[in-house]
């Protein structure tokens, strides 16, 4: 068995993680939008590709961050997880970097702007609760299926569950 990896090298995992998670997030929906018109196709590209990515991601970086690539994650991994607090705070810096330049890659990808404001109004209820229930289920397919012994498995549960939640929440980025 190999030693934990030092802090910085987790580190660098969570903003690679988490850049190249963006970039096939963002891009594919970029991309979704630039083939058809049809909503529910580049959704279907766009939860297809963010399902395959994530899965590839998390068993690339697993063994060496624990694969977050959510603020979220990182915080419950303290009180479910034997993740120490000191680190939450690099963590989260890490993913937020990585997220904002895996944005402006994937922008400049297909000939955008680097940054660019939203054009979709994302407020009200129903998009909170979306997230919550998105977020809620991301714990619990991670952390009750790492207890079972089955961590093997997680990397998949996780693309699915990411992959359905897609589906079945109304605060989708198409």
């Amino acid at each position: 068995m190999t030693s934990k990896p030092t802090l910085s090298r987790r580190l660098a995992a969570e903003a690679l993680g988490t850049m190249l998670l963006i970039i096939a997030v963002v891009g594919s929906g970029v991309m979704a939008t630039n083939l058809t018109q049809d909503v529910g196709l580049q959704l279907l590209a766009n939860s297809g590709a963010t399902v395959g990515a994530l899965i590839a991601l998390i068993l690339m970086f697993g063994w060496v961050s624990g694969a977050h690539f959510n603020p979220v994650v990182t915080i419950a991994a303290k009180f479910l997880d034997n993740f120490t607090s000191r680190d939450i705070v690099p963590y989260v810096i890490a993913q937020t970097i990585g997220g904002c330049i895996g944005t402006v890659i994937a922008n400049l990808m297909f000939d955008l702007d680097a940054i660019t404001l939203s054009t979709k109004i994302r407020t009200g209820s129903n998009i909170w609760l979306s997230e919550a229930v998105a977020t809620i289920g991301l714990l619990l397919v991670i952390f009750l299926i790492s207890r079972s012994g089955r961590t093997s498995a997680v990397p998949f549960a996780v693309g699915v569950w990411i992959g359905g939640a897609y589906w079945f929440t109304s605060s989708t980025s198409l």
